[in-house]
């Protein structure tokens, strides 16, 4: 890794903590709407960025934890990590992938990997009784949230392909 890319990556890993934790109330829980989930599309614009948001993920999710911000816990740095870096993977691999040039199916990704993730940590710790009801529940509203930050990601990344910004 270079010096650019390894600038880009904790840039990237930096934005993604701020944005989450300075939206605090709504980045945690199972009805969130984590704005800094909308930077899961730029691998769609350069492979580098996967590292830059799954340490963001896990930067934001284990900050959450230390200052009580985060009612999940260091659970959430174990589970939503994983789920973050999987959704990058294949938002990548599905780059190419496109409905009448619009990525959907990269765009899914990340709202699918959160409500499997997340969805599921979300039932253990608070459907314990009846986790597969929990899941779809609480998986669903993450969903819900997830889609939001999608749709202001992919209108992010209109303005960035403007840019100059993942040129190599």
């Amino acid at each position: 890794m270079n010096v650019k890319t390894l600038a880009k990556v904790s840039m990237i890993a930096a934005l993604y903590t701020i944005i989450s934790l300075a939206f605090a109330p709504f980045s945690y829980g199972n009805i969130q709407v984590r704005i800094a989930e909308a930077l899961t599309l730029l691998p769609l614009l350069d492979v580098s960025s996967i590292y830059g948001i799954t340490l963001g993920c896990f930067l934001t999710n284990l900050l959450g934890a230390m200052w009580g911000l985060n009612p999940l816990g260091f659970l959430d740095a174990a589970i939503g990590t994983p789920a973050t870096l999987l959704a990058g993977i294949c938002t990548y691999a599905l780059r190419n992938h496109r409905i009448k040039t619009i990525p959907v199916y990269s765009m899914l990704m990340p709202i699918l990997f959160n409500f499997i993730f997340v969805g599921a940590e979300l039932a253990y710790l608070f459907f314990s009784n009846n986790l597969l009801t929990g899941w779809m529940i609480c998986g669903s509203q993450v969903a819900i949230g997830e889609l939001v930050s999608v749709i202001i990601g992919y209108y992010l990344l209109k303005a960035l392909k403007k840019t100059k910004l993942f040129e190599s």
